[in-house]
């Protein structure tokens, strides 16, 4: 990855946090609204655009008559995620 190619997925403060919040493992989806405290519309599109472009998967079970949603990063969101933060770490390393 370069500098001039950054994906989308890694362009906005919201996307960065879903995806920063997956890399320990997988979050329902009130878990990754009180750690992003954006709101549910916000985190659905950008959700959405995450799983369109194959970082995120989404699960919907019922729990108790409830909808639980279950968010998991895919080995290509966690790969592409490891070349961004590998990209940070050039840049800052080039630093003087």
């Amino acid at each position: 990855m370069e500098l001039n190619n950054i994906p989308e997925a890694f362009q906005t403060k919201l996307r960065l946090m879903l995806i920063s919040a997956l890399v320990t493992g997988s979050k329902s989806f009130n878990e990754l609204k009180s750690i992003t405290e954006a709101s549910d519309g916000n985190i659905s599109v950008q959700l959405s655009k995450l799983e369109e472009w194959g970082y995120v998967n989404i699960n919907k079970s019922i729990i108790n008559k409830k909808t639980r949603t279950e968010i998991q990063l895919t080995q290509f969101g966690k790969n592409t995620f490891r070349e961004y933060i590998e990209l940070l770490n050039r840049i800052m390393s080039e630093e003087k």
